[in-house]
């Protein structure tokens, strides 16, 4: 049971900080760098990739202490993911009907340890969804406004990629990207011919150094255990530690977020409730500005579960938007085998973490039966097997014989499956569609009634339905990558998904993008915060994660949630030297 002696601390920092992910590691380092005193409060551990009591980089898998047993790690033992959407003791809910998967980080940096590293700035379209389809809503900025901090944090953390002129898909401050492995080579020549752009990826991993303090990536394709050179982005490694080292950061792990604290009389926010979780005491600490960076769905949380006399509703929830027009991209994929890549050459072609090649969205929906688009993430090649057999390719000796020109069903056990894994490996390849949907005002989370986690703190309820328009789009995803391995030369694995598991589109939040539950927009009837992610309600108080996107675009969110962190942060330092805050 908790200790319910409310512990206060005597400091008031100028800011706090809730989360240490992209969003918060973001603010953290431009308001320390600017002098202000900040505490960062992280529900999770402490974690610096290049520590040696953290490093998992260059294991095999037979070397995990858990060899044969179940991970206990979301993604495996390796992976750098401390947390999951099932934590002990920390649960979630949905509504009768409805599905959702909430992921939940517990570590510094958050889920930026161990993500994709896909960086991709929104277009200008992508704010304009409304003007340009009659869906959703416009966000109440435009690229323009967002381009410089873009720039900046391309320059700042480092990109790899191309300058393409493509309108939607912007250019940026590039560096040069890594060479394409025979199967993207392949995926480009066939693509071509079907009109489909596959150009190289934007991925912030540094392949040249940008600065002293961080490594050049040395191709071990081990992103998602964290970089122990600093060769990738992690807030972590690049953002958070950095802001300690200047002094002005004061980090709280193990404070799980309660609530936010108000003035009665003001309305402004004075500060953070927490739950110290090695204790289970309750503790405060004080702020002169407070910023929510904890992720969609937690900004959420905490903003309902915030209540007083003065915010009945929730704080900064008189529109009672908060929680609302929750979405997450949409996500399907499909396998194929190449034939012209059995008993392939054996080299070394590990690469970066990740594609080396994209597809960014290449058609107009204006001529489709679903209004937003996609892009198309690539894999293969000559990665570490995984345990098992699998691939699916059972059968596939069947139509190509061997060597010696026998005709054999693949696997079975001894020399005959060291022969086929010999055979195939290298010839998989897998696509996967990541794709916008429309914003819902039915799609939403709010706080559970009669669930309270282990801390005592009310939990979110999900209720969330993908609609006909994200149906219709995992169709064209689909019908595409039957397409592209058609084109290639290969063999699609598996049958192909069809009507009754809305083809093969992934269940809401199994992607990890959600985004929108504190929207941003000019008219506070129908938004949470303001242009500059500052609450409508409650001046002082910011939200630096994905909650203030108004739409999700075909991209990943990070880099968006970067430059948007940066351009608040730069607004609250001028709006303090204003005296306005």
């Amino acid at each position: 049971m908790l200790d319910f002696q409310i512990k206060e601390q005597s400091t008031e920092y100028d800011v706090v900080i809730i989360g240490s992910g992209a969003g918060g590691g973001m603010a953290a380092y431009e308001l320390t760098k600017a002098g202000a005193k900040v505490c960062v409060l992280e529900a999770g551990q402490y974690y610096d990739p290049a520590d040696p009591k953290y490093i998992t980089q260059l294991k095999a898998p037979w070397e995990s202490p858990r060899r044969g047993a179940s991970s206990t790690r979301a993604f495996g033992d390796f992976d750098a993911a401390y947390g999951g959407w099932d934590i002990d003791g920390e649960p979630y809910t949905t509504t009768k009907g409805t599905q959702f998967h909430w992921f939940r980080s517990r570590m510094l940096g958050g889920r930026t340890n161990h993500w994709g590293r896909i960086s991709l700035r929104f277009g200008p379209d992508d704010f304009k969804r409304k003007s340009i389809d009659g869906l959703g809503d416009d966000w109440p900025i435009g690229y323009d406004d967002i381009k410089p901090y873009y720039d900046y944090v391309d320059k700042l953390i480092g990109v790899f990629g191309t300058n393409e002129g493509m309108h939607n898909n912007p250019d940026g401050y590039f560096l040069p990207p890594p060479k394409q492995r025979l199967h993207e080579l392949m995926l480009q020549r066939s693509n071509k011919k079907l009109g489909i752009p596959t150009i190289p990826s934007r991925l912030s991993i540094l392949t040249k150094p940008v600065n002293k303090e961080r490594g050049q990536c040395f191709y071990c394709s081990q992103c998602s255990r964290a970089c122990q050179a600093y060769a990738d982005f992690s807030s972590s490694s690049v953002l958070m530690i950095p802001a300690m080292k200047t002094g002005n950061c004061h980090l709280i792990t193990y404070a799980m977020a309660r609530e936010v604290l108000t003035d009665p009389t003001t309305g402004l926010a004075t500060g953070v409730s927490y739950v110290d979780t090695q204790t289970m005491t309750e503790k405060v600490v004080k702020g002169k500005v407070v910023i929510l960076a904890a992720s969609a769905g937690e900004t959420a949380r905490l903003l309902l579960n915030s209540k007083s006399a003065r915010f009945p509703n929730g704080l900064a929830n008189s529109s009672g938007i908060v929680g609302r027009y929750i979405n997450d991209s949409t996500g399907a994929s499909r396998a194929g085998i190449i034939p012209a890549l059995f008993d392939r050459k054996r080299y070394n072609e590990d690469g970066v973490g990740g594609m080396h090649v994209y597809t960014p969205w290449w058609l107009d929906n204006k001529k489709l039966d679903f209004p937003r688009g996609y892009h198309i993430e690539y894999g293969g090649g000559m990665g570490m097997p995984a345990y098992g057999f699998g691939w699916g390719i059972e059968g596939i000796n069947e139509k190509y014989p061997t060597r010696e020109g026998i005709k054999k069903a693949a696997g079975g056990y001894g020399a005959s499956l060291k022969e086929d894994y010999r055979r195939f490996y290298g010839a998989y390849i897998h696509m996967a569609g990541r794709g916008e949907p429309v914003p819902d005002y039915n799609n939403y989370c709010e706080i559970d009634p009669n669930v309270v986690d282990k801390y005592g703190i009310p939990v979110l309820r999900f209720n969330y339905n993908w609609s006909d328009y994200e149906i219709k789009q995992a169709k064209h995803m689909q019908d595409t990558f039957e397409q592209i391995i058609h084109e290639i030369g290969g063999v699609p694995l598996g049958g192909k998904p069809d009507a009754k598991s809305n083809y093969g589109l992934a269940e809401p939040g199994k992607i990890i993008h959600e985004v929108g539950t504190a929207r941003m927009g000019n008219d506070p009837k129908t938004s949470v915060l303001n242009s500059n992610c500052q609450a409508h309600d409650v001046k002082n108080l910011f939200v630096a994660d994905a909650a203030p996107f108004v739409s999700q675009g075909d991209k990943n969110a990070t880099w968006t949630i970067l430059a948007l962190s940066a351009r608040t942060s730069n607004y609250i330092i001028e709006q303090k030297k204003k005296g306005s805050l």
